[in-house]
């Protein structure tokens, strides 16, 4: 058993070495079906916000001068993050109430169209003002489908899988993220080998266009996906919650604070180093586009190895203690990352990169399944998904607008950016132990998980 579960972790029927064979199949074809899509929809997220580095200020802003068109685009960039709570409250609630697998498929599809649109939109030289009005809408539709997207592509993986491998599970689908940043900043390498008057006039547009053909790959995995044991239990007990997003906020208040806290670091690092610190190295720092997509690129490459490591390393010393090291790994290697940083020095860059990714990665690859069980079934998706989302859009969409604002009023001061990365690791760290100190109270029945999971369902939330 994993030292670290809560009670809520512990499924009566789910006795691990005793799943059938149609069990085992039905939990793999869950945990790749889940990888897939969710690989494929952060596919469509990371190229948004590689375009939004590179390209938007100029194509879609041409009116401001170099670092305030920046800020409008990373403006843009934060309106998906402002969506995604309303799309995990959504999808969450349907999710809950009638089943993670369509809600899967519909969050699937809306990601895909939105960012094909993309590919296609006018430019701010063609339409006028009308061309960012476009591209804020679609990133809206965007931030919707991620905000359902996430919650259910974990819980649809670890709800099939044996408790010895929810972690695992889980582990894998979060690997989505790795593999959709390395397919992206992969697309955009290779255009942006063209000459630059192509690449601004066309050449951006291939990667959102790809999206079309990645549509129907994640479609034909995720049609496959069924139900788990744990979820259709809800409905057979008739234990379904009317408004599971009330519920939540009515019967674990601290609970969801606690997730919001715990979840910063884990969004907050893909967006400063894939956006901003992209931005910022290949801007006033000077270094080549092509040099930092190859930094970014093997810094994917190093989330994958360490996510699937600290998922295997969490299954047998607990999630709290692989989290929290991974965490305190990256505060004790910050100020070497902002050296370098300051220095402009691409290898001592990449180094401390890795070193950051591979601990904080350490510690996303179990937040999933970490959260996830700080929730019952009844309100697991809707409960996730707003603790997530609603950190996301505090923190996850504002990382490149605060730290670039940090930079133009600070004449370009590396500490200051500094001082706000190490705050969100801070924060992330007190968060993850808060929220494993209150969902491993004593007993069950005396925690606020427990008044969601147990016999008070039957009063407050419904």
């Amino acid at each position: 058993m994993d030292p670290s579960a809560t009670p809520a972790d512990i499924s009566p029927k789910d006795t691990p070495m005793n799943k059938s064979p149609d069990d085992q199949r039905r939990a793999r074809t869950a945990t790749v079906g889940a990888f897939v899509g969710n690989a494929l929809e952060w596919y469509d997220f990371f190229v948004f916000g590689t375009a939004t580095a590179l390209v938007f200020g100029r194509v879609f802003f041409p009116e401001f001068g170099p670092s305030a068109g920046l800020l409008a685009s990373f403006a843009t960039f934060w309106v998906g993050f402002l969506t995604r709570p309303l799309g995990g409250a959504l999808f969450g609630h349907f999710g809950d109430r009638y089943g993670r697998k369509n809600v899967l498929v519909v969050t699937l599809v809306l990601m895909g169209s939105a960012t094909a649109l993309m590919g296609v939109l006018p430019t701010y030289g063609q339409v006028g003002i009308l061309a960012p009005i476009l591209l804020v809408a679609l990133r809206a539709l965007q931030g919707l489908a991620v905000g359902g997207e996430w919650g259910g592509a974990i819980l649809i993986a670890t709800e099939n899988a044996p408790e010895k491998r929810k972690t695992l599970a889980g582990a894998w689908v979060q690997q989505g993220s790795p593999v959709g940043s390395i397919l992206a900043t992969t697309v955009f390498m290779l255009v942006g080998l063209l000459p630059d008057d192509d690449f601004y006039a066309w050449g951006w547009r291939v990667p959102f266009l790809l999206s079309l053909i990645l549509i129907i790959v994640g479609l034909v995995l995720r049609l496959k996906v069924q139900e788990s044991d744990e979820f259709t239990r809800t409905r057979v007990t008739e234990s379904r919650v009317k408004v599971p997003v009330i519920a939540v906020l009515r019967g674990a208040p601290l609970v969801v604070l606690l997730a919001i806290a715990a979840s910063v670091m884990s969004i907050a690092l893909a967006y400063f180093s894939n956006t901003f610190l992209l931005a910022w190295t290949t801007g006033s720092l000077g270094i080549e586009r092509q040099t930092m997509l190859n930094v970014l690129l093997g810094a994917s490459v190093v989330q994958f190895f360490a996510q699937l490591g600290a998922a295997v390393l969490a299954e047998r010393f607990g999630r709290l203690a692989v989290m929290q090291t991974g965490l305190l790994i990256s505060l004790l290697i910050a100020a070497p990352f902002f050296l370098a940083i300051d220095d402009a020095n691409v290898l001592f860059i990449a180094v401390t990169l890795y070193v950051t990714m591979a601990g904080v990665c350490a510690y996303f690859a179990v937040l999933a399944t970490f959260l996830a069980y700080a929730f019952p079934p009844e309100v697991r998706y809707s409960g996730m998904s707003l603790s997530y989302q609603l950190c996301s859009s505090l923190i996850g969409g504002s990382t490149p607008f605060v730290a670039q604002w940090i930079l133009n009023t600070t004449n370009n001061n590396t500490w200051g950016v500094a001082a706000f990365y190490c705050t969100m690791l801070i924060v992330t760290i007190a968060g993850v132990y808060g929220l494993h100190v209150v969902s491993t109270r004593s007993q069950r029945v005396e925690s606020p998980v427990a008044q969601c999971a147990g016999e008070p369902l039957e009063g407050s939330f419904r």
